[in-house]
């Protein structure tokens, strides 16, 4: 998970202030992060009932980016103000008793400044699976998504250049879209293949709504052979999501890292998830540098 070690200390005092978290989760039972209605479970409620635990108080937990039902994490970003103080391995191993299996934190420690989980934020990164065989998977039912028909790969990575760059993402905007601008700025994508094994990494300054699977569903329809190596770009210019066809199923998608600039001190990702690590050569896993950071929004808890 992490790009040098991060030892579970009890030499420290991590609280009495804004504490940050890291953590990973299992999306298959969750109605994505935020809180939803009574009985509806989710990352952020479950995260919330264990944290306020071990502090010893209600807290308001912030994340980094929100992931919707079925989508996972293995390298989450969250704040939240406490008044209590409590050692690096006490708050880690304290959560952790108090969580579900499907969530484990793995990292907490002091904001420097006026650090926030998600206005802070320099880049998201996110890779999407795709098990590529005619028959469907069973272990990793939940874990991949998945399609029968032959992927063409090379082409899949020559469409998806199209994308690169600062755009506006209309087209792969999910319609319940909140945000106050379409325009993104997209650092890089690559798709490759390991066996039946095909994954999407995709990096930019944030995301929209549903933004990568409307993404991983365009270049699904190009790598089958049902549309020209030059539809993602035509889609693109049109600015027009009906054009774009369907959005693929979330149980495939990973935040796999959030960046930050270094004056705050948060640990840095060895990008997941952890099955997925091996495929790739060490370079590969390492966080990519942004080349353009965007002015942020005025932070707000």
């Amino acid at each position: 998970m992490f790009l040098s070690p991060q030892p579970l200390t009890t030499n420290n005092a991590i609280g009495n202030g804004r504490v940050v978290i890291i953590f990973e989760y299992d999306g298959r039972k969750f109605h994505g992060w935020q809180h939803q209605k009574s009985g509806v479970r989710s990352v952020q409620a479950e995260l919330t009932k264990a944290v306020a635990k071990v502090a010893d108080h209600p807290v308001d937990l912030v994340c980094a980016g929100r992931t919707d039902a079925g989508v996972h994490a293995s390298f989450q970003i969250a704040h939240f103000d406490s008044s209590s103080t409590r050692t690096l391995r006490s708050w880690v191993m304290g959560m952790n008793t108090a969580l579900p299996d499907d969530i484990s934190v793995h990292w907490a420690g002091n904001a420097v400044g006026d650090f926030h989980a998600r206005f802070s934020a320099v880049y998201r990164r996110y890779r999407y699976i795709i098990y590529n065989n005619p028959v469907r998977p069973g272990i990793q039912r939940g874990q991949v998504s998945w399609t029968f028909r032959p992927l063409d790969v090379p082409v899949m990575h020559k469409a998806a250049q199209a994308l690169v760059g600062e755009h506006d993402f209309s087209s792969f905007r999910a319609a319940g879209c909140q945000s106050r601008t379409p325009v993104r700025f997209l650092e890089r994508i690559s798709v490759t293949r390991c066996g039946d094994f095909v994954v999407i990494d995709v990096q930019a300054n944030a995301f929209l709504h549903h933004m990568v699977r409307n993404i991983a569903g365009a270049l699904m329809a190009v790598g089958t052979g049902k549309e020209s190596d030059s539809w993602i770009a035509d889609i693109l210019a049109e600015k027009d999501r009906k054009l774009a066809g369907v959005t693929a199923p979330p149980h495939g998608l990973y935040l796999v890292d959030v960046g930050y600039p270094e004056r705050y001190g948060v640990p840095q990702a060895l990008c997941g998830p952890e099955f997925v690590n091996p495929w790739f050569d060490r370079e590969d896993n390492l966080p990519v540098e942004p080349s353009y950071i965007h002015p942020k929004q005025p932070a707000s808890t």
